[in-house]
């Protein structure tokens, strides 16, 4: 790609009040390290946000720890920059990964294009690859660390610097009130490494069957679950108030000796979308998938796996 065309040369600027901003996620960042020394994460997903609070972690030598969703479906892009992060900084990214008996058990029973069959089962998907490792990620700790920002959509526009996530531990997100620019400008100040595929206008990426690039004017989170209608598009890791998990589809079982719980496909016109349709964002309200759930919500269940 043209250097002209880089995510930093489309996206970077220096706007009023950026090292405000700077210096103040690196004041929450520090504080929050102290309050909970040796009991604190910073839930990576390896997007160009937790790039940038990964470079304040390391810059300020903040004891804080880095792990991340390893769901077994990311892009090689992703992958590589793991290793590629630990290189420059000298850090240590946990990977936590979904049951290997569970994955299979549901890819045989499902397929491989399961989460293309029905909002159910993609959150169960979900669930299954994200839901039950974070929970594994977050034992023992008392506070995490996202990228969330309030700019990314219409249901995280009211994202705080720091609230309680419903299981006692306190939820950071100290770029909250950084623009896109701010985040990209700050990779072009520092060299911040990325995922190249930022540069083929992949704002949000999560998992290779799951993401798409956006087009010119769609939102940014567009690419996300695009052949669901809007409505649907939650996973269970950042949900919004009093919203409520996928219901379990009937005839729910049990798939293997851990527990998980498998939603049965049930094909739904008003819920799923040709999958090879774009689909321009039209309502944002639930577009997320469980990682980011709000104070006000019950966490999704983690003992019975249901999506």
């Amino acid at each position: 790609m043209s250097s002209a065309h880089t995510a930093i040369a489309l996206y970077a600027k220096a706007t009023p009040g950026f090292e405000a901003r700077v210096l103040h996620a690196t004041r929450l960042l520090s504080d929050a390290a102290e309050q909970h020394a040796g009991r604190i994460v910073q839930a990576t997903s390896l997007g160009a946000e937790d790039m940038v609070i990964t470079d304040l972690i390391a810059r300020n030598n903040l004891p804080l720890e880095l792990a991340t969703l390893d769901t077994g479906l990311l892009h090689v892009q992703t992958t590589d920059l793991i290793m590629r992060l630990e290189a420059r900084y000298g850090l240590h990214v946990r990977r936590l990964q979904p049951s290997t008996i569970d994955t299979v058990h549901f890819v045989q029973q499902h397929g491989a294009m399961a989460m293309r069959q029905s909002v159910a089962l993609r959150k169960a998907c979900c669930q299954l690859r994200k839901i039950e490792p974070l929970a594994r990620m977050l034992e023992g700790r008392t506070a995490w660390v996202t990228g969330l920002r309030r700019e990314q959509s219409n249901t995280r526009e009211d994202v705080p610097f720091e609230t309680a996530d419903g299981n006692g531990r306190s939820k950071l997100s100290p770029l909250a009130d950084w623009s896109w620019a701010d985040v990209w400008h700050y990779i072009a100040l520092h060299q911040v490494p990325t995922n190249p595929l930022h540069d083929d206008f992949f704002p949000s990426i999560g998992c290779e069957l799951c993401t798409r690039a956006v087009a010119v004017g769609e939102d940014p989170r567009a690419g996300r679950w695009w052949w669901e209608n809007e409505t649907a598009k939650e996973c269970g890791l950042h949900l919004r108030p009093h919203s409520e998990a996928a219901p379990a589809a009937e005839g729910a079982h049990s798939a293997s000796s851990s527990g998980f719980v498998s939603a049965q496909a049930h094909i739904d016109a008003v819920d799923v979308k040709g999958a090879n349709a774009p689909g321009r964002s039209k309502n944002e309200t639930a577009k997320e998938c469980g990682l980011r759930v709000k104070t006000e919500t019950s966490p999704p269940s983690v003992s019975g796996r249901t999506p």
